[in-house]
């Protein structure tokens, strides 16, 4: 990929939000070869400065407009003064055969990997777009402390943040996660996925499997934090937590997991929650 162009974005909307400024954008992105929107939800704080920011990671058949419209975190974040960047969940607008022909693949799906595989190696970077380029739009049009960055996300979206975070320790200084799929080894969504995405040698997919990420490189930061519905309808057969205890206890790795008993997997247990990993969030990256 050529060097990452940051010069141009869009506004496709700005909203005043709890003294702050929620707002869409989208600019054309190298990564995915396509045009890409993003939300944005801005503190008061940031007024009169950088401040840290968090980028949310939403699930199957979501856009960005999920979280900004469904969880209700801006009152928290503007009082914690941290920003909040939704990207969408996989390029859009492109003719590739069958990018619509399921929920859980290709449009709306793209599960935060660089594909490896015809026709989608070239434009489903969403691994890429979202450790790499997005950051670099955001440094060079918003008031953000990329030294001070964190990432969480929901279901497709909570694997993508556990995935990125292990992959790029370097980056994030903490993770959580709502009901993710653990390990997409080990479940129908992920093995439709990764074998669409990166074919079918199961030791490649290793490099997007947060259990087995654990096992290789660790995580030398915060506990992870992880809320689950025992409700949720996905977690026998999707989701699994039990997989990411046993991976790490293997690895020595703290997990604070949550089951929370009578929630299901929707964003109505988002909300219930989210409070609680924003401040989580908030602490770490104030360190």
């Amino acid at each position: 990929m050529s060097t990452i162009q940051t010069n141009t974005i869009t506004t496709v909307s700005q909203n005043l939000c709890f003294e702050g400024t929620q707002g869409v954008y989208s600019h054309v992105s190298e990564q995915t070869g396509c045009t890409m929107r993003f939300g944005v939800f801005l503190p008061p704080q940031a007024k009169v400065g950088p401040v840290p920011v968090l980028y949310w990671l939403s699930g199957l058949t979501c856009t960005e407009e999920n979280f900004i419209t469904k969880a209700g975190a801006q009152r928290v974040a503007a009082e914690l003064g941290v920003a909040i960047v939704t990207p969408d969940t996989s390029p859009r607008g492109l003719d590739i055969p069958g990018m619509a022909d399921s929920y859980d693949f290709g449009l709306g799906a793209g599960f935060y990997v660089n594909a490896t595989q015809a026709p989608w190696a070239q434009n489903f970077r969403m691994d890429a777009y979202v450790s790499q380029e997005l950051p670099a739009v955001m440094a060079a049009h918003f008031p953000i402390d990329a030294q001070r960055t964190g990432i969480f996300g929901h279901s497709m979206g909570g694997h993508g943040a556990l995935v990125l975070a292990l992959r790029n320790p370097q980056r994030y200084r903490s993770v959580s996660a709502f009901a993710p799929i653990v390990s997409p080894l080990h479940c129908p969504w992920g093995e439709k996925a990764l074998a669409g995405y990166l074919g079918p040698d199961r030791d490649t997919w290793k490099d997007y499997d947060a259990c087995a990420l654990i096992e290789s490189r660790g995580w030398t930061g915060p506990a992870l934090l992880v809320d689950q519905g025992a409700n949720d309808t996905f977690l026998q057969t999707q989701l699994k937590p039990e997989l990411l205890q046993q991976a790490c206890s293997r690895a020595g790795v703290g997990l604070d997991l949550r089951m929370r008993a009578g929630y299901d997997h929707s964003y109505f247990f988002i909300a219930s929650f989210v409070e609680s990993h924003l401040r989580f969030h908030a602490q770490q990256l104030a360190l």
